[in-house]
């Protein structure tokens, strides 16, 4: 009989966060204990708040109570678009679900010591654990360097891992933290696994990463190159269901690299370049019901950068919540070959995304939705569809502006063209204008639509209702309803 409610198991060595108490239930059926985790946010401030997981498909009660505070005067379940409501008892609170989300639990509006919740659907297809081609990662506490050591024994077949390797309970206290995955193989994280290291796919293809495991590395402050997973002169890469908390670097890195599949990856991060899923030179990326919340860019599309050469195109971003405690939610552009003609970025798609923070200092770097053409980089043809902004702290709604940050930039940018914005809800302040801006009379913005904006439920017509600032570097800007 298929499960209905799966509860994985937790490492003995797990750090737990004992801010809140979650209990979850089929419904009128019996409660179960969560264990809730410790996730470290916010690298301004680095805090630590909550996370709870589980798999379902059924429909479930959740109950949740609040121990850091005397009294509860409001709770927000976010995102908002989800009209997810809740009963108060007290300081617990207790709601309902009938399919999977993710969720940030808020009381008293605090967002740096909330609960996330991550109910994951149940696993369809699990892969074929006495596979040939399966590394299974069973649930404890484990180092990559245990896969490492296994392949020195005489039945490894590549020299560098045996087919199949699994790991057993148990903290191994060894340094080395990378795994490097040779073509044709999957990566299976059990859920209740924890991996203290960072996954590599470089020079590969065909490679599943998949599970409901954690990717762990929080406190690797000597590691400051580390990220979670780096797929790099690679293609047919798959990342379904893991999590990774507190990377040094980017949480997903992809450096010139083709066909890759992210689905159902969750994320924190605290440090600076903590971004979330960054992408160079590379083309037909599908990225579908993620949950970012990161210190840097949630997502980020560049051409040209370090050892990466070449355009980006046919890039999809779907069905996912985005939280940039620092920086951009949506970031491309700034990097590109600016040693010669620069990169073409295109055929970008944004659709159905939630927007919950928006939090940069630097003016420069503004931009719930932001391209930035610097290094003679081309933008052009993308859309940004049913996006849904809640109210941020600091920064702007668009920032489109051909640039030349010196900072990166050794040239400004080529041009930017055919964007279109169509369904687009905000609900905040707006003080800090938008921006469209070109560079020059031949560095320009060419072709901006936006169809059924909405700011604060009214919909707006014009660049005035929409505080957006342009200027004579820009052309064909439209408002439809």
């Amino acid at each position: 009989m298929k499960k209905k409610l799966l509860i994985h198991p937790v490492p003995s060595e797990a750090v737990g966060n004992n801010d809140f108490s979650v209990r979850i239930r089929l419904i009128s059926g019996e409660w179960q204990e969560l264990f809730v985790y410790e996730v470290k946010v916010d690298m301004h401030n680095v805090r630590k708040a909550s996370m709870v997981t589980f798999d379902m498909n059924d429909a479930v009660d959740i109950e949740v109570t609040c121990h850091y505070l005397n009294e509860i005067s409001e709770v927000d379940i976010r995102p908002l678009s989800k009209n997810i409501t809740s009963s108060q008892n007290g300081n617990t609170v207790l709601f309902s679900l009938d399919k999977p989300c993710k969720l940030s639990v808020e009381f008293n509006k605090e967002r740096f010591r909330n609960l996330h919740l991550f109910a994951n659907p149940i696993e369809n297809s699990r892969p074929n654990i006495d596979g040939s081609n399966v590394f299974v990662v069973e649930p404890g506490i484990h180092r990559p360097e245990d896969l490492l050591l296994e392949a020195e024994k005489p039945n490894s077949t590549d020299g560098t891992i045996p087919e199949i390797i699994y790991f057993r309970e148990g903290m191994h206290y060894i340094e080395q933290t990378i795994f490097k995955i040779p073509s044709g193989k999957t990566v299976y994280l059990e859920g209740g696994s924890i991996v203290v290291g960072s996954l590599v796919c470089d020079s590969v293809e065909n490679v599943t990463i998949c599970g409901r495991g954690i990717l762990y590395l929080s406190n690797f402050e000597r590691f400051s190159a580390f990220r979670g997973i780096r797929i790099l002169f690679s293609k047919n890469i798959n990342i379904d269901g893991i999590m990774t908390i507190d990377p040094p670097h980017y949480s997903i890195y992809i450096g010139k690299s083709k066909n890759i599949k992210i689905s159902n990856f969750k994320s924190f991060s605290t440090r600076g370049w903590s971004d979330g899923i960054d992408m160079m030179s590379s083309s037909d990326i599908d990225i579908d019901d993620v949950f970012l919340r990161t210190s840097d860019d949630c997502i980020a599309i560049y051409g040209s950068r370090w050892a990466y050469y070449g355009d980006a195109r046919n890039i999809n971003v779907r069905n996912s919540i985005l939280w940039a405690d620092v920086a951009h939610p949506l970031m491309i552009g700034t990097h590109g070959d600016h040693q010669g003609n620069g990169d073409m970025i295109e055929n970008i798609l944004y659709d159905n995304i939630d927007i919950l923070e928006h939090h940069e200092p630097q003016s420069d770097y503004w931009g719930a939705m932001s391209i930035n053409a610097g290094d003679k980089n081309t933008v052009r043809n993308v859309t940004y569809k049913n996006i849904r902004v809640e109210h941020f702290e600091l920064g702007q709604l668009f920032d489109l502006r051909v640039v030349w940050n010196e900072k990166y930039n050794p040239s400004p940018g080529s041009n930017i063209s055919n964007i279109h914005f169509d369904n687009i809800a905000y609900r905040g302040v707006t003080d800090k204008p938008s921006r469209i801006l070109g560079f020059d009379t031949e560095r320009i913005v060419d072709g901006v639509t936006f169809k059924n904006l909405s700011i604060n439920g009214k919909i707006v017509t014009n660049r005035d209702e929409a505080n957006i600032v342009t200027n004579e570097f820009t052309k064909k800007i439209k408002f439809e309803k």
